[in-house]
Protein backbone atom coordinates (compact mmCIF):
# COMPACT_ATOMS: atom_id res chain seq x y z
CA UNK A 1 0.00 0.00 0.00
CA UNK A 2 1.06 3.76 -1.10
CA UNK A 3 1.08 6.70 1.27
CA UNK A 4 -0.63 9.52 -0.82
CA UNK A 5 -0.47 13.17 -0.20
CA UNK A 6 -3.52 14.92 -0.15
CA UNK A 7 -3.55 17.79 -2.10
CA UNK A 8 -2.26 17.75 -6.04
CA UNK A 9 0.75 19.69 -6.27
CA UNK A 10 -0.73 22.41 -8.52
CA UNK A 11 -2.27 23.59 -4.91
CA UNK A 12 -2.09 27.06 -3.40
CA UNK A 13 -0.43 27.72 -0.05
CA UNK A 14 -2.13 28.15 3.54
CA UNK A 15 -0.34 29.58 6.50
CA UNK A 16 -0.85 27.28 9.46
CA UNK A 17 1.08 29.67 11.80
CA UNK A 18 5.05 29.32 12.36
CA UNK A 19 8.04 26.89 13.13
CA UNK A 20 7.93 27.96 17.00
CA UNK A 21 3.89 27.12 17.25
CA UNK A 22 4.88 23.54 16.86
CA UNK A 23 6.77 22.30 20.10
CA UNK A 24 9.81 20.48 19.60
CA UNK A 25 9.00 16.13 19.89
CA UNK A 26 5.20 17.15 19.55
CA UNK A 27 2.41 18.24 17.51
CA UNK A 28 -0.44 21.12 16.06
CA UNK A 29 -3.72 19.95 14.96
CA UNK A 30 -4.69 22.63 11.91
CA UNK A 31 -8.70 22.37 11.50
CA UNK A 32 -9.42 22.06 7.70
CA UNK A 33 -12.47 21.39 5.30
CA UNK A 34 -11.82 18.43 4.62
CA UNK A 35 -10.45 17.37 8.16
CA UNK A 36 -8.09 17.52 10.92
CA UNK A 37 -4.26 17.61 9.82
CA UNK A 38 -1.65 17.10 12.16
CA UNK A 39 1.45 19.45 11.88
CA UNK A 40 4.51 17.65 14.05
CA UNK A 41 8.35 18.43 14.49
CA UNK A 42 11.04 15.97 15.45
CA UNK A 43 13.22 16.67 17.66
CA UNK A 44 15.90 17.60 14.71
CA UNK A 45 13.34 19.54 14.01
CA UNK A 46 12.10 18.07 10.99
CA UNK A 47 8.39 19.72 10.06
CA UNK A 48 5.88 16.60 8.93
CA UNK A 49 2.14 16.54 8.17
CA UNK A 50 -0.49 13.93 8.34
CA UNK A 51 -3.77 13.80 8.08
CA UNK A 52 -4.74 13.45 12.17
CA UNK A 53 -6.10 9.89 12.12
CA UNK A 54 -4.22 6.19 12.96
CA UNK A 55 -5.00 4.22 10.04
CA UNK A 56 -5.62 1.58 12.59
CA UNK A 57 -8.36 3.06 14.71
CA UNK A 58 -8.74 6.64 13.66
CA UNK A 59 -6.94 7.55 16.45
CA UNK A 60 -5.93 11.21 16.72
CA UNK A 61 -1.70 11.16 15.76
CA UNK A 62 -1.74 14.56 17.41
CA UNK A 63 -1.98 13.44 20.81
CA UNK A 64 0.66 10.84 19.98
CA UNK A 65 4.12 10.87 21.12
CA UNK A 66 6.90 12.34 18.62
CA UNK A 67 9.91 9.59 18.39
CA UNK A 68 12.52 10.28 16.30
CA UNK A 69 10.44 10.83 12.31
CA UNK A 70 7.71 8.68 13.97
CA UNK A 71 4.71 9.16 16.06
CA UNK A 72 2.67 6.76 18.46
CA UNK A 73 -1.03 6.51 18.51
CA UNK A 74 -2.35 7.13 21.66
CA UNK A 75 -5.08 4.28 21.02
CA UNK A 76 -3.14 1.29 20.82
CA UNK A 77 0.41 2.12 19.97
CA UNK A 78 0.87 2.17 16.44
CA UNK A 79 4.22 3.65 15.43
CA UNK A 80 3.32 5.51 11.97
CA UNK A 81 6.36 6.83 10.11
CA UNK A 82 6.22 10.74 9.64
CA UNK A 83 7.56 10.68 6.48
CA UNK A 84 5.65 8.34 4.75
CA UNK A 85 2.18 7.66 6.81
CA UNK A 86 2.89 3.90 6.55
CA UNK A 87 2.65 1.87 9.67
CA UNK A 88 6.37 0.27 10.98
CA UNK A 89 6.70 -2.51 13.43
CA UNK A 90 4.70 -5.49 13.75
CA UNK A 91 2.19 -3.33 11.88
CA UNK A 92 3.99 -2.49 8.68
CA UNK A 93 1.77 -3.13 5.39
CA UNK A 94 -1.20 -3.26 7.30
CA UNK A 95 -2.55 0.75 5.97
CA UNK A 96 -1.59 4.37 5.85
CA UNK A 97 -2.13 7.79 6.84
CA UNK A 98 -2.25 10.52 3.70
CA UNK A 99 0.45 12.67 4.58
CA UNK A 100 0.52 16.23 3.34
CA UNK A 101 3.47 18.70 1.70
CA UNK A 102 4.98 21.18 4.20
CA UNK A 103 6.44 24.06 2.81
CA UNK A 104 8.61 26.50 5.51
CA UNK A 105 9.13 29.90 3.87
CA UNK A 106 9.73 33.11 5.80
CA UNK A 107 9.38 31.55 9.14
CA UNK A 108 6.23 30.50 8.52
CA UNK A 109 4.79 27.20 7.70
CA UNK A 110 1.86 26.11 4.99
CA UNK A 111 0.19 23.16 4.06
CA UNK A 112 -1.85 22.64 0.72
CA UNK A 113 -4.66 25.11 0.58
CA UNK A 114 -8.03 22.86 -0.11
CA UNK A 115 -9.87 23.89 -3.24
Amino acid sequence: MTAQALIAPDHAWMDVGSPEDVPLRGSRCVATPTGDIAIFKAGDGSLFALRDLCPHKKGPLSQGIVHGHSVTCPLHNWVIDLKTGHPTGADAGKACTPTVPVLVEQGRIFIPAER
